[in-house]
C-alpha cells in the first residue's frame, strides 16, 4: 500500500472499529499499533469476558456516562448500542444480558470478541502494522498528511484516526501517546485524572488492616462535600482494602471525590456507607433494639451479629461509646440512636484514589468543543478523527466506556472514509 487512503492509530475497541466502518466504505486503510497484538485492553475488559455494550435506553445509557456523555447522542444515533448488539451476532457471536443491562459474550471470553473483530478487520482487506509506534502525526495546510513512525519512516495518508486511549491501564498500551498529537493540531487537553478507580483513606481502621477483605453487598456509598451536601450516591457493593476502599460503587463515586477535593482545595472528603439503605434511621433503630431485647442476657456485640457484618460491629459500637459487653436492660436510648445513625452514616474520610494508571479509565482529555459530534473530525484540523477514550468523555463500569468507544470508533470512521472523497 503505497499510500493510505485512512491510518488509524491504535488497535483497541475503538480503532478496531474505526477500522472495521472506513474499510466497509471501501477507503484503503492502514491500522497501526505500537504493541505486538491488537485488542488488548479488550482482553481484559469485563474480568476477562468483555462486557461488550449494556442494553439500557438511550437516554439512560447517558445518563451512566457522567463525562460528557450528551456529546455522543449523534454517535449513537449513527451506530448505537443496539447496533453493536447486532454487529456482533452477526459475526457469529452470541450474547447474553446479564444484571444491570450489562451485555456479554455467551462464551464468557474476551478472546471470542477479539479474534472476531481482527478477523473482520483482516476480511474487509485492511493493512495491519503491529510494533509499530508512531513518533507524530503530520500536518500540512490545515489537514493531515500521514503520521511519521519512531523509526523515521513516513506514511502518507488522506485522513488520520487517532485512536490510542488515555493513560489508563498502561500495560495494554495506553500511555497518553495521542494527547501531543493533538495539541500539536491546535488542541486543548482537559485535565487528565483517575476515574473508575478506588479510594484511598487513612482512617485508623485501614491503617489496622481490621477490615480488609471485608466485602459488603447491597450497601449505599455517598460522597459529601465540605459544605454537607451530597455530591452522589450509589448502591451495590463494595470492598474493603489495606489502602481504602474498592468495588463496583466506590468506583463510580471516584469521579466526584477528585473533583471535589480540586474545587475544594482540601485535604480529604467524607464518603459514607449506609448498611441499610432500604430501611430508614427509625427502621433500624427499633429492627436492633428488639433484637437486643429479644436476647436480654446476651451482650450487644453477639447480638448484632444477625444484622451487620461481624468486623464493623465492634467500630460502630465504639463511634457511638457503647460497650461491646453491654447486655440489652443496659442500653442508653441516646446512645444507640447515634448508633443506628452511624449504620445509615457510617464515615469514612478518603484523601484521593489510587493513580490514572491504576484507574480503569481516564477522565479528561481532547476537548470536546473542537470535536464534531457528527463525525468525530476535529474542528481544527481538516481529516483528523478521534474516538474512544482519549475524548474527553467517561462512563461507569458497566459496558458505557466500550460503547462510547465502539460508537465513536464507527462514526470516526466511516466519516472519515466519506472525506477523502472531498
Amino acid at each position: 500500500m503505497k499510500k493510505a487512503d485512512v491510518i488509524v492509530i491504535g488497535g483497541g475497541p475503538s480503532g478496531l472499529m474505526a477500522a472495521i466502518a472506513a474499510s466497509k466504505q471501501g477507503a484503503k486503510v492502514l491500522l497501526i499499533d505500537k504493541g505486538d497484538k491488537l485488542g488488548r485492553k479488550l482482553g481484559i475488559s469485563g474480568g476477562g469476558r468483555c462486557n461488550v455494550t449494556n442494553a439500557k435506553e438511550l437516554d439512560e445509557l447517558i445518563k451512566y456516562i457522567p463525562g460528557n456523555g450528551r456529546f455522543l447522542y449523534s454517535a449513537l444515533t449513527t451506530f448505537s448500542n443496539q447496533d453493536i448488539m447486532a454487529f456482533f451476532e452477526s459475526l457469529g457471536i452470541k450474547l447474553k444480558e446479564e444484571d444491570n443491562g450489562r451485555m456479554f459474550p455467551v462464551s464468557d471470553k474476551a478472546k471470542t470478541v477479539v479474534d472476531a473483530l481482527i478477523n473482520k478487520v483482516r476480511s474487509q482487506g485492511v493493512q495491519i502494522r503491529v510494533n509499530s509506534p508512531v513518533e507524530e502525526v503530520l500536518y500540512e495546510n490545515g489537514r493531515t498528511v500521514g503520521v511519521r513512525l519512531k523509526t523515521g519512516e513516513v506514511l502518507e495518508s488522506t485522513a488520520v484516526i487517532v485512536a490510542v486511549g488515555g493513560k489508563s491501564v498502561p500495560q495494554t498500551g495506553s500511555t497518553g501517546d495521542g494527547y501531543a498529537w493533538a495539541e500539536s493540531a491546535g488542541h486543548t487537553i482537559t485535565e487528565l485524572f483517575p476515574t473508575e478507580v478506588p479510594l484511598t483513606s487513612n482512617e485508623p481502621f485501614i491503617q489496622s488492616k481490621e477490615l480488609q477483605g471485608l466485602s459488603l453487598r447491597d450497601v449505599s456509598l455517598s460522597v459529601w462535600n465540605p459544605k454537607g451536601k451530597r455530591l452522589i450516591e450509589h448502591q451495590g457493593d463494595m470492598l474493603f482494602t489495606h489502602f481504602g476502599i474498592s468495588g463496583p460503587i466506590a468506583l463510580r463515586c471516584s469521579q466526584f471525590v477528585v473533583k471535589a477535593l480540586k474545587q475544594f482545595g482540601v485535604g480529604n472528603v467524607e464518603v459514607s456507607v449506609d448498611f441499610a439503605p432500604e430501611k430508614s434511621m427509625d427502621e433500624v433503630y427499633k429492627e436492633t433494639l428488639k433484637l437486643a431485647e429479644q436476647e436480654p442476657k446476651k451482650s450487644i456485640k453477639n447480638v448484632l451479629k444477625a444484622y451487620l457484618p461481624e468486623k464493623v460491629i465492634p467500630i460502630l459500637l465504639q463511634m457511638a461509646e457503647l460497650d461491646p459487653h453491654m447486655t440489652y436492660d443496659h442500653i442508653p436510648k441516646q446512645r444507640w440512636l447515634q448508633f443506628a445513625q452511624f449504620m445509615k452514616r457510617f464515615p469514612i474520610r478518603v484523601y484521593g484514589t489510587l493513580s490514572i494508571e491504576e484507574a480503569f479509565v481516564t477522565g479528561g482529555g481532547v476537548n470536546l468543543k473542537e470535536i464534531d459530534p457528527k463525525t468525530m473530525q476535529s474542528k481544527l484540523m481538516q481529516r483528523l478523527f478521534f474516538c474512544g477514550e482519549i475524548l474527553d468523555i467517561h462512563g461507569y463500569t458497566g459496558g458505557y466506556n466500550i460503547t462510547a468507544a465502539f460508537s465513536t470508533g464507527y462514526t470516526a470512521g466511516s466519516s472519515a472514509a466519506q472525506s477523502i472523497d472531498g
